[in-house]
């Protein structure tokens, strides 16, 4: 089923790709690029059944140290989201 409207403030939601971030650890894991429906209002962003699974498959092979992920600094910016 495919949302279209906010949960939390009702606004309304678009189709774009974002970033799923989780601490485990105390360490931040970030996936990129994730299709998603985004509220254009508050941000919060809503997953298809198929991107759920995908991020939890990404994660158990995270944990089984599947992947190898770099660490990323706290407050981390990259250049690309502001350079216009």
């Amino acid at each position: 089923m495919i949302p279209d409207k906010c949960s939390f403030c009702e606004g309304h939601l678009h189709r774009k790709k974002t970033d799923f971030l989780v601490k485990v650890a105390g360490k931040i894991i970030s996936i990129n690029n994730v299709p998603a429906y985004i509220c254009d209002n508050c941000g919060e962003a809503y997953y298809e059944p198929q991107e759920s699974r995908n991020i939890d498959k990404i994660m158990t092979e995270f944990h089984n140290k599947n992947f190898l992920a770099h660490p990323i600094a706290a407050g981390e910016i990259d250049y690309k989201t502001i350079a216009v």
